[in-house]
């Protein structure tokens, strides 16, 4: 993220031209880099939801929790356990343990993801929350809890309600992002193979999304587009955000679908900025 610290830097250093705001403004906006660190943040919390959700999949229904984890997003390296193994049971706690360093797909994650269920996570009303346990994702540090309602009204389109409170990102050189956030999920595909979740996609279709550093500085992100994650990437690859803060104005755009780390950023004077996470 250093190197995005420089190009929002810049960033700021050409709205100047356009915004005639002051120098002092111009300083205070540049140590807020909370659009990149909202766009991370979105991103570790899509991959902790599906994580909870293959391994309540593979555990909440099964007597035994020696699973073979290689070649998923949660890999081989992590060691699932579950309190209770009675399928009819609930509360139920699930532990995914990465220990010193688990990497898949060139993520890297170590700690712990506590996942509690009131309920089957297809089950309406059922909910399903996310605890991190000194858990880091890159060398970044990962805290909050994420709370998700099953809120399902129509069987064909699942949805829920993700709630994150406390959340904070304790980025490697130390900066740190508070966030918190109300957003509506829903599965777009993979409804009719339940037995199967590597065909899965999730849609974050609205909600808002606020960051804010030690100094003041917020930045409000709302879902514009409905932001598209696949089960079998580790990345947002579709949708777009509208960012709202003092100074930086604009929109996020994540892509055409395209698997990968890339984004843009539009500010509101048409500059574009290419980013990667």
């Amino acid at each position: 993220m250093k190197n995005l610290k420089t190009t929002f830097c810049a960033l700021f250093s050409m709205s100047v031209l356009f915004n005639s705001c002051s120098k002092d403004e111009v300083v205070k906006a540049t140590d807020t880099n909370s659009i990149v660190a909202s766009a991370t943040i979105d991103g570790i919390n899509e991959l902790d939801f599906q994580t909870g959700t293959q391994v309540t999949f593979e555990n909440a229904l099964s007597k035994s929790t020696q699973k073979s984890y290689a070649n998923t997003l949660v890999g081989a390296c992590a060691a699932i356990s579950i309190d209770n193994v009675s399928p009819t049971i609930f509360p139920k706690v699930i532990t995914v343990d990465f220990g010193t360093g688990c990497t898949v797909n060139n993520i890297t994650r170590k700690g712990k993801l506590k996942i509690t269920l009131s309920g089957l996570v297809s089950t309406p009303k059922s909910t399903m929350k996310i605890e991190r346990e000194n858990y880091f994702v890159n060398g970044m540090k990962i805290e909050g809890t994420i709370v998700y309602v099953n809120e399902t009204t129509t069987p064909n389109v699942p949805q829920w309600s993700r709630t994150i409170t406390n959340g904070k990102l304790t980025h490697v050189d130390g900066t740190i992002y508070y966030n918190s956030g109300t957003h509506t999920i829903k599965q777009t595909e993979g409804v009719a193979t339940p037995l199967l979740i590597t065909d899965n996609t999730y849609e974050m279709v609205s909600g808002n999304h606020e960051v804010s550093t030690e100094n003041g500085t917020k930045v409000t992100l709302s879902v514009i587009e409905p932001l598209v994650k696949k089960y079998s990437c580790s990345y947002i690859s579709k949708g777009k955000l509208k960012v709202k803060s003092t100074l930086l104005n604009g929109t996020i755009d994540y892509g055409n679908g395209d698997c990968d780390n890339k984004l843009t950023f539009t500010h509101e004077n048409g500059l574009v900025f290419n980013l990667t996470l």
